[in-house]
């Protein structure tokens, strides 16, 4: 019997009983699969609001525009997976207007803490901040973790051309410290390198996603402040970008920062989570495991443009750097460690 086949016998028997399986879009909680139990921790959720700011924007991906809970649900049954952190992803907030991306992010946060409060075994949300904004986002982090109590924080690696790690931001980070706050960090393509023509045909998901994903966690690492607020709880996606391939060589560049970074760069690596959405794949996976143990990586799709669960599942099974107990860890436990109210 198939996930749909399944989920169609449970849905005729929770109908049998009296109650409803399916309102509008929304999939009962009780028809998934009894074998689901992966956590996508790298999901992707698309509120009407950040829609309807979005359309027609560089760096928005179709895929993100037809989005609804039901189709994430779908996703995660036919590939087994029992809960999803939800987050923004490009093209972001931040389009120069302070007030615009303060009124978008309370829209998103509100629209994700509803669709957590309906589903609250299936879905967990890293909370969308309007950054560069420092004051507005000091107040957007109170307002999700204290009235819509929130999983998590969504961050990307830059905005314009300023990456995490800029003093600038160093208000944000004491308030994520203080909250000992788990950060997703997406990445985007800076201000700087979206445009280049280097190759026809290579968009700057291809290449700038991976490189800014290392300029922000460089940045984090070689300002102190991966040190300085060791309580914040970082996830870098897509395991890591390029940074797991060129440690060695940035850790050249660690002794100029031994005040700020006493143990060097590799140090300061050691000590985050990384997602596999976008690098299920041996070579990535393969530097990835030279810096970290598996406990510190994540299951993650990058749902909906990045692909479905099953496949990344099947992918990851097969790749042959694993043991049972490694993949055990990655699709679930480690999450769970990171967000104990999904267990």
């Amino acid at each position: 019997m198939t996930d749909v086949d399944r989920r169609r016998v449970v849905t005729s028997l929770i109908a049998s009983l009296g109650a409803t399986a399916v309102v509008g879009d929304r999939l009962d909680l009780f028809a998934q699969s009894s074998s689901a139990r992966r956590i996508d921790m790298h999901h992707h959720f698309a509120p009407p609001a950040w829609v309807t700011e979005v359309k027609g924007r560089p760096l928005l991906q179709p895929a993100n525009t037809t989005w609804t809970p039901a189709k994430s649900i779908e996703d995660m049954d036919r590939g087994g997976v029992a809960a999803a952190m939800v987050s923004i992803t490009n093209p972001g907030l931040w389009f120069g207007d302070q007030a615009v991306t303060r009124r978008l992010a309370r829209a998103c946060n509100d629209y994700g803490a509803k669709l957590v409060q309906e589903y609250p075994a299936r879905f967990g949300l890293f909370a969308a901040v309007p950054m560069p904004d420092v004051d507005g986002t000091l107040a957007e982090i109170a307002y999700a973790y204290d009235t819509l109590k929130v999983d998590g924080i969504g961050l990307f690696t830059s905005y314009g051309d300023a990456w995490l790690g800029n003093p600038a931001y160093r208000p944000v980070m004491e308030e994520l410290n203080r909250r000992k706050a788990l950060v997703h960090v997406h990445p985007t393509a800076a201000n700087c390198c979206r445009n280049l023509t280097y190759a026809p045909g290579v968009a700057p998901g291809s290449m700038e996603y991976g490189t800014d994903t290392t300029r922000a966690i460089v940045g984090v690492a070689f300002s102190g402040d991966s040190t300085r607020f060791p309580d914040i709880r970082f996830i870098w996606s897509h395991a890591g970008g390029t940074a797991p391939f060129l440690a060695a060589r940035i850790d050249g560049a660690s002794g100029n920062a031994k005040d700020r970074m006493p143990n060097g760069f590799m140090a300061e690596l050691k000590k985050f989570n990384y997602d596999l959405a976008g690098a299920s794949n041996r070579g990535a996976i393969a530097s990835l495991l030279e810096l970290v143990k598996p406990s510190q990586i994540l299951f993650g799709t990058d749902f909906p443009p990045g692909g479905t669960a099953a496949e990344y599942a099947k992918t990851l099974a097969g790749i042959g750097l694993f043991s049972p107990a490694d993949l055990r860890a990655i699709d679930r436990d480690n999450a769970i460690r990171l967000v104990p109210r999904l267990m």
